[in-house]
Formats: structure tokens, C-alpha cells, sequence
């Protein structure tokens, strides 16, 4: 038996603030049974912000939680104690809205999901302005062509 036909064993991630926010941001997502490519984006720059694993296994196991045919990992105690701002929330808040805006244009699913992302961190709706304001005074694209979504990823991905 080689290594490459030993099985492997899923370890699904850690019970934690970012799986239960990443987690919450899906549900939203899937609520129209379906995920586009403007939110699959704005996924994929939220669970690299909140380091969630990309691997299939991990993906998979995130959908079935979200679409409630697996147990939630989480306690409500230990969710009530996630409930204040931690440092890094309003970042990875930018980052989907950076994604969202980037075809400047904010459909009701990507809405959606700011809107759950707005009220899992406690995100105030000046502090949204503001947040907005500021990605909207970028340039849309850079002066090698990149657009806004590319260089956050570049910068998320170091």
C-alpha cells in the first residue's frame, strides 16, 4: 500500500469565531439555493480573512452545515461570546465589499451577504459610508490593469 491509497481521514475545522461568521455568510448565500459567481467571490476573500481551509473536504462540510444536513459545531454559549468587534472584522468587511463593488454595481445577493456581514461584526451604517467611500475613491483598475478584487488578492495572498 502506497501512501497515495492510504485513506484519509477528514478532521472538519475547529469550532471557532471565523468558521461560525464564514458559516453565517454561506447560509445567506445559499439562501436562494444557489451560489453565483459574484458571491462565490466574496466567500472566498471571507474565508481566507478568516483562514477557513479551501480544500474540497472543508467546502463540503461548510455547505452541509449551512444547509442545516449536518449539525451546527457551535454551542450557544460559545457563540454569545463571539458577539463583540475583534480586531481584523472591519478588514475582512472591506475586503467583501471591495468584491462586491467590483463591477461597481451591488446586486441584491451580494447585498445580502454585506448585510449579514454588517450585522455579524456590528458594522454601523456610517462606518459602511465611510467603508464604501473610500474603495469607491480607488481606481476601479490599476495602472498594470488590475482590478480591485485582483490586487486585494494579491495582497491577501501575499
Amino acid at each position: 500500500m502506497s501512501i497515495d491509497d492510504a485513506p484519509t481521514t477528514f478532521q472538519p475545522p475547529e469550532p471557532s469565531r471565523g468558521l461560525h461568521l464564514y458559516l453565517k455568510t454561506l447560509e445567506v448565500a445559499l439562501n436562494d439555493e444557489r451560489i453565483t459567481l459574484d458571491e462565490a467571490i466574496i466567500l472566498s476573500l471571507v474565508s481566507r480573512s478568516l483562514n477557513i481551509p479551501s480544500d474540497p473536504e472543508t467546502i463540503e462540510y461548510c455547505l452541509s452545515v449551512a444547509r442545516s444536513q449536518r449539525a451546527s459545531p457551535f454551542d450557544e454559549d460559545e457563540v454569545e461570546s463571539w458577539d463583540s468587534r475583534q480586531q481584523g472584522d472591519l478588514a475582512m468587511y472591506q475586503a467583501a465589499l471591495i468584491a462586491a463593488l467590483d463591477d461597481d454595481v451591488i446586486s441584491t445577493d451580494e447585498m445580502a451577504i454585506i448585510e449579514a456581514l454588517q450585522e455579524a461584526l456590528g458594522v454601523q451604517r456610517h462606518e459602511h459610508a465611510l467603508i464604501e467611500e473610500a474603495i469607491r475613491a480607488t481606481a476601479t483598475e490599476d495602472e498594470q490593469g488590475r482590478r480591485r478584487v485582483d490586487r486585494l488578492n494579491a495582497f491577501i495572498t501575499g
